[in-house]
Formats: structure tokens, sequence, C-alpha cells
């Protein structure tokens, strides 16, 4: 079997607040990034617009939308997510068990019905911008980060999600307990880039990849940040 592209590891955030700065910012990676990420801020301001024409420049769509809400509606967002083509979009784990797993089935059941390929459906566990203490305090979490990370993470694959989305702090936790078929999404924010972390660590092609996209992203870079929210300055997949 053909070692996976390194260029497959990588989805830069196009955390921009117009179709226009996206466009410019996917032309000046292109032939370097096949994948990148549109959050909250991009969706709203551009709608779907915005996935059709990244995706008409041949590259694929992760859907950071973080859905959470009723399982219905979940489960009704996830077809949209399927309809639009986007190869991946995220839930808050959260939600609970009933909400990812509406979210797991209402992709597959768009996927099968449309003809088209399965999105896959991740989970995001805890954000970054949350502390133990804040866990504690805020939201009554009596566990430490990676242990709710891990807890939601288990509660995911007994939804049928793919994967989670986590801090570069909790991959190796992860993988140990979900195998390594499992998932893992884990964002560096060096430059609006995240990065997709799969199974072992990133060879010395995906890094190289990862260093190139810097460099051409350079003019847009944001600061470092040495906490759990750490940027991290090359690529290492777990």
């Amino acid at each position: 079997m053909a070692p996976p592209d390194p260029r497959d590891r990588l989805i830069v955030a196009l955390d921009v607040d117009s179709l226009a700065q996206a466009e410019r910012l996917a032309e000046r990676l292109d032939g370097l990034v096949r994948r990148f990420k549109i959050g909250s801020q991009l969706f709203t301001a551009g709608g779907p617009a915005v996935v059709e024409a990244i995706q008409k420049r041949g590259a694929e769509v992760f859907l950071d939308l973080k859905f959470h809400d009723i399982p219905n509606t979940v489960a009704g967002a996830a077809r949209e997510a399927a309809r639009l083509g986007v190869f991946m979009f995220n839930v808050h784990a959260s939600g609970g068990l009933a909400m990812m797993k509406a979210a797991a089935d209402g992709a597959a059941a768009a996927a099968k019905e449309l003809f088209v390929r399965r999105p896959l459906a991740i989970a995001v566990t805890v954000l970054t911008s949350l502390d133990r203490a804040a866990l504690h305090r805020e939201l009554g979490v009596a566990s430490s980060v990676e242990g709710h990370v891990l807890r939601l993470s288990e509660l995911a694959r007994e939804a049928g999600l793919d994967g989670t989305v986590a801090s570069p702090v909790e991959i190796a936790a992860i993988r140990r307990s979900l195998g390594a078929a499992w998932v893992i999404v884990t964002p560096i924010m060096l430059m609006l880039v995240f990065t997709v972390f799969i199974n072992r660590l990133a060879d010395i092609d995906s890094q190289a990849v990862i260093r190139t996209a810097f460099m051409r992203a350079k003019d847009r870079a944001g600061g470092v940040d040495n906490s759990r929210k750490t940027v991290l300055p090359t690529c290492i997949a777990a």
C-alpha cells in the first residue's frame, strides 16, 4: 500500500472574513495544499458559496461549524454537510451520545441517498481555551483535561463517529486508547494552519510540506502561545 500523501495531512484554516480573501489564500497555496478548513466566521460571511468556490479549485473542505443542538437539528445539519460534499465536519462531543449518533446517521443517510462519499464526522472534545481549572470551576468537570478528552472520545466512538479534535497534548493518550484507525485532528495556530494527525509521527516529507505552507502564508502569521493552546512550529503526527 502506498504511503499517504503528506499534503493530505495538512488542512489550512481559511479564517478570514470574505470569499475574496479565502480565494487569495487558497491561490497562494495552490498545488501544495489540498484541504482547507472553513469555520464559523467565513461560513457566516459567505455561506455555502464559499464551500463551493473552494471545491471548484479542486480542493476538499473540512466544515468546522461544531454542531451542538438537539439530535434532530444536528441530524439535519449533518445531512446538509454531506449534500455540500465536504470531506469532514465536526460536532461538539458535549452534546451527548444521542446527538453524536444523529450526526453520524444523518451524514450516512444523506450520502447514500445522494450517491456521494460519506463525510468523516469528528467530535470536538475540550476547547483549547479551557484548562483544568476552568473545566472544574465553570463546567463542573472534576477530571483532568486529558481524562475528559478521553471520555468524550470514547463516547464519540460509541456514537459511530470517525475521530476527535484535541490538542497536541492529548494525542498519545487518544491513540493508545482508541487505536490507529481513529482520526485525530489537532490545531496548530501558527499562520492559520490546522494539521491532521493520523497514525505515526510525521515523516520528513510531511514536515517539508508544512514548512513550505508556512512560508507561503507568512504574511498572515500570528503569535505563538506556549500553553495548552500551543503553536507548533512544525507538524508532528501522532
